[in-house]
């Protein structure tokens, strides 16, 4: 039952390997399934590898029965965040909905079961001056390495942040791009993205400069094959931290400073929504969380009672 339905979510709906591999270790903890961590089975359609599972729970389960495992692993979950308690619920719901959906349940047991209310907290963001400081220390850290063994450590660092905050790529995507997705005389990339949709992507001259530093050494921008997501995380940890940010750097923040630095600069939300490849425009909306300063600046600017706009004597 569980293989069918990671089946179904990576040839049906294109979800990635890492979110198979999400849900198989969720739906392990959730109904106490030893699992072979993740030995790999070839998928005859996509030819990719994908998680299996082995055994599998009863399928000859009521549906009481279903309700009862679940709400039995929410309650082992009760030590854990919000945010992770809530995501495996979810994992949950989307089991028990497919369950329903392919006929082995006849009742959409997801509906009964609640998930933790997470309070919405907005992603910390860079200035534009912290982002231009990080900038200019990344290349003068190339410069200075230039005839030394950390030489290509700079340039990948480089190369990493340019894409994470030049062209507001997620870091999965940033670690996964290939050189023929690079558009060099369009300055663009092809991008694909969550759910397997691709989205053109714009790339301002100072990430295309970046890129072209990289030796070419495989059919990946970083390599042979992507780069590791977690060595990406302490690339921009240890960025941040060399051009001496107040708060520890993280790949999102950069993605969050791309959006939120187009958003004060005039760009619109639906071209927001295109650039970061957001599959509805309530996920671009919580970039709009502009500081007061600059709505303040922005009220005085446009609004026709503003200081700015009034006529002398007016």
């Amino acid at each position: 039952t569980i293989l069918s339905f990671l089946y179904d979510l990576e040839c049906q709906q294109g979800a990635s390997r890492l979110t198979l591999k999400a849900y198989a270790l969720d739906l392990e903890q959730a109904f106490e399934v030893p699992v072979k961590k993740f030995h790999s089975q070839v998928n005859s359609v996509s030819g990719q590898k994908r998680p299996v599972l082995a055994p599998r729970p009863d399928e000859a389960l009521s549906i009481e029965e279903w309700l009862t495992l679940a709400r039995m692993a929410q309650t082992r979950w009760g030590s854990l965040s919000l945010a992770s308690r809530n995501r495996k619920t979810g994992a949950l719901k989307s089991f028990y909905s497919w369950m329903h959906r392919s006929g082995r349940l006849d009742q959409d047991v997801a509906a009964r079961l609640s998930a933790p209310r997470v309070p919405r907290r907005l992603p910390r963001h860079l200035s534009v001056d912290e982002a231009v400081a990080l900038v200019k220390t990344l290349r003068r850290t190339v410069e200075e390495a230039a005839a030394g063994a950390d030489h290509g450590l700079a340039i990948t660092t480089l190369a990493l942040v340019s894409l994470l905050y030049g062209a507001g790529l997620r870091i999965s995507e940033a670690c996964g791009l290939r050189w023929t997705a690079i558009g060099w005389s369009e300055r663009s990339l092809r991008i694909l993205g969550k759910g397997a949709k691709e989205r053109m992507a714009a790339v301002p001259p100072f990430t295309l400069d970046a890129l072209k530093a990289l030796p070419r050494s495989g059919t990946y921008v970083f390599g042979d094959a992507p780069l590791p997501p977690r060595r990406a995380f302490e690339m921009v940890r240890a960025a941040g931290a060399r051009a001496g940010l107040l708060h520890p750097l993280n790949p999102h923040a950069l993605r969050h400073s791309f959006a939120t630095h187009l958003l004060q600069s005039g760009a619109n939300l639906r071209t927001l929504q295109e650039l970061l490849g957001h599959a509805s425009l309530a996920a671009t909306e919580r970039y709009l969380h502009l500081d007061m300063d600059h709505l303040a600046r922005a009220m005085e600017r446009w609004h026709p009672l503003g200081e700015t706009r009034r006529k002398p004597g007016g």
